[in-house]
C-alpha cells in the first residue's frame, strides 16, 4: 500500500527514548509489536485502518527498532508506561493494539490508566504465568518446533535461530515482502544491545500482566492463530485470557491459518477488531 505512514517522531522518557510514527485523523489507534520485531510489522494493519478514518500510530518498543538500548529494565510493566506515555503526548485515549509480549503491556496499560485506553486488540498475547505442555512435545510436531527455535533464541542469543523460528511462526504462504521485513530485521538486531534486549524481555515473567487481567475496564478482543506455534492448543490460550477477564469484556476470535504473526498474515482482521471496538465504545 502506498498510504504515508508518517515519519520517525521521538518522545523522551526517563531512561531512554522511544520512537513512533503517527498519521491520520479520527479516533486513534496505538500498535506496538512483540520481542524482536519492530512498528513496521504492522505496515499493512496500519494502512487498512487509515483508510476506515483513524488516527494511527505505530510504537517502537524499547530496546527496539529506532527506540534506544540500554534501559534499565524490559518488562511488560515498563512498557506499558511507555505506551501510557506516547498516548497522553499524542492526546488520547487510544485503542491499544498489542502483539505477544506487548498483548501483556496492553492488560497492564488499559488497568492501569482506564481513562486513556478505550479497549485492547491482543494478538497472541503473553499474558499469563506459562508451563511447558511436556505431553504435547510428543505429539505436536509444530509446537515443539516452535519451542526449541524459541528456548534455542534465548538460551544461546541466536539471531539465526531466531530468524528460523519467524519462519516457522509464520506458516504457509509467507506474506508479500516477507524476506524483506526479515532481511530489516536482520539488520536491525545486528546492531549494539539489540539481541540482548531480546533476550531480557524474552526472559521477562508475564504474572505482571496475568495480575491485571482481572482488572481492565474495557472491551478487549484477542486473535489467535489457530496454527499459533507458541502453544499446543492456542484456542485454550486464548479462552484462558478471555476468562480471567471481567465478564463480559473479553471476547475470543481465532484466525484460521495463522501462526503467531497474526497482524503479519492477517492484517484485516486486526483492521476489523479495531473497528469492532471502535464502534462498540462509541456507542456505549
Amino acid at each position: 500500500m502506498s498510504i504515508n505512514l508518517g515519519s520517525t517522531q521521538s518522545l523522551e522518557l526517563q531512561g531512554g527514548t522511544v520512537a513512533y510514527d503517527v498519521a491520520g485523523a479520527g479516533p486513534l489507534v496505538v500498535l506496538v509489536h512483540g520481542i524482536g520485531e519492530h512498528r513496521h510489522s504492522y505496515r499493512e494493519a496500519a494502512a487498512l485502518l487509515l483508510e476506515a478514518g483513524f488516527r494511527v500510530a505505530r510504537m517502537d518498543m524499547r530496546g527496539h527498532g529506532e527506540s534506544t538500548v540500554d534501559w534499565a529494565s524490559y518488562t511488560r510493566t515498563d512498557v506499558a508506561e511507555d505506551l501510557l506515555a506516547l498516548i497522553r503526548h499524542l492526546g488520547g485515549p487510544a485503542i491499544v493494539v498489542g502483539h505477544s509480549f506487548s498483548g501483556g503491556a496492553a492488560t497492564i496499560a488499559a488497568a492501569t490508566e482506564p481513562d486513556l485506553v478505550r479497549g485492547i486488540v491482543e494478538l497472541g498475547p503473553f499474558t499469563r504465568a506459562q508451563t511447558i505442555a511436556f505431553g504435547a512435545l510428543l505429539t505436536n510436531a509444530r509446537y515443539r518446533k516452535g519451542i526449541r527455535l524459541l528456548f534455542g533464541t534465548l538460551i544461546f542469543r541466536s539471531l539465526g535461530i531466531w530468524k528460523r523460528y519467524l519462519r516457522h511462526a509464520v506458516p504457509g504462504a509467507k506474506p508479500a515482502g516477507f524476506d524483506e521485513h526479515l532481511a530489516a530485521l536482520e539488520a536491525d538486531l545486528r546492531r549494539p544491545g539489540r539481541m540482548a534486549a531480546l533476550v531480557q524481555c524474552g526472559l521477562s515473567d508475564p504474572t505482571d500482566a496475568g495480575a491485571k487481567l482481572g482488572e481492565i475496564a474495557c472491551p478487549a478482543i484477542v486473535l489467535m492463530g489457530t496454527l499459533d506455534p507458541d502453544w499446543a492448543d492456542p484456542a485454550a490460550e486464548g479462552a484462558g485470557i478471555v476468562a480471567a477477564m471481567p465478564a463480559g469484556l473479553g471476547t475470543l476470535e481465532m484466525v484460521e491459518g495463522a501462526g503467531h504473526y497474526v497482524h503479519l498474515q492477517a492484517p484485516a482482521a486486526v483492521a476489523a477488531a479495531v473497528t469492532e471496538l471502535d464502534r462498540s465504545t462509541t456507542h456505549a
